[in-house]
């Protein structure tokens, strides 16, 4: 991929997705297009450049997007807002005598984050509903998130034996997530550039560990349409190296046991 093919790239890349590459990426953009060459059988990174710069094949351009997006997830990743959950917003919504929780899981991959949440809820069965939506831009990966079926592999990321025996029927080679966990998840194809349409208003969001492939602007525009997406007073957790300061002035800071941080709606 010549530099200026690949500036083109990047520039599109963004601007569809969000997503910012540094210039010592060309490397993993010419390796996941390669997959694409292959799989749309088209002949040259030229012709895909082409083809995707005229705009008139959305199936190529989500194809391509697909291909270039992270999906790095584990089970219960980082604990402290899983037990922020069972400590600090559970209590708080029971003491509010609230009848239904709505929890947005955003850019969730392939559904660890939610079905995570859904089994902390059937550990604490807290006196309220729980609902659970999980989006992400690659309907890939919710394919998979939606089947409920995975590997003993990636069950080995991050859930102990006991919650593996606990919450999942095993079938020859897989573990199939079981109808009291899944129950609770919705999942749905979501850009985080785009108003979160159909979706409704939650109490908690987790949007973590995806801002950072944003560019400064992006993060902004993201967080605002986050924070139009809450209830008064909701809750926003962020990967733990990020945060809404200097990008928005919508949240306060709450420090949460154990470490981390959440981000609460002012009003």
């Amino acid at each position: 991929m010549e530099a200026d093919q690949y500036q083109r790239f990047c520039a599109l890349l963004e601007k569809r997705s969000g997503i910012l590459l540094g210039a010592d990426k060309r490397y993993l953009v010419e390796t996941r297009l390669s997959r694409v060459l292959r799989d749309q059988k088209i002949e040259s990174i030229d012709a895909l450049m082409g083809r995707l710069l005229n705009g008139r094949e959305p199936a190529l351009t989500r194809a391509v997007i697909e291909a270039m997006t992270t999906n790095e997830t584990l089970w219960f990743r980082d604990e402290y807002p899983f037990a922020a959950l069972r400590d600090v917003f559970f209590p708080e919504a029971a003491a509010q005598k609230k009848q239904n929780l709505r929890i947005w899981s955003a850019a969730c991959s392939s559904g660890q984050e939610p079905y995570s949440i859904s089994m902390l809820v059937s550990e604490i069965k807290p006196p309220f509903t729980v609902e659970i939506i999980g989006t992400d831009l690659s309907s890939r990966v919710l394919e998979q998130a939606n089947s409920g079926v995975f590997d003993a592999l990636s069950l080995g990321r991050g859930l102990s034996a006991a919650r593996k025996q606990q919450f999942f029927d095993v079938e020859g080679q897989n573990w199939i997530i079981k109808p009291e966990v899944r129950r609770r998840v919705r999942f749905q194809v979501g850009n985080l550039l785009d108003p979160p349409v159909g979706l409704g208003r939650f109490d908690i969001v987790f949007c973590r560990n995806v801002l950072i492939y944003f560019s400064r602007e992006t993060k902004a525009h993201i967080i605002e349409q986050i924070a139009n997406s809450l209830q008064p007073h909701g809750v926003l957790i962020l990967g733990a190296s990020e945060s809404t300061q200097q990008l928005s002035d919508r949240f306060t800071v709450e420090r949460l046991p154990g470490g981390g941080m959440a981000f609460r709606l002012k009003n």
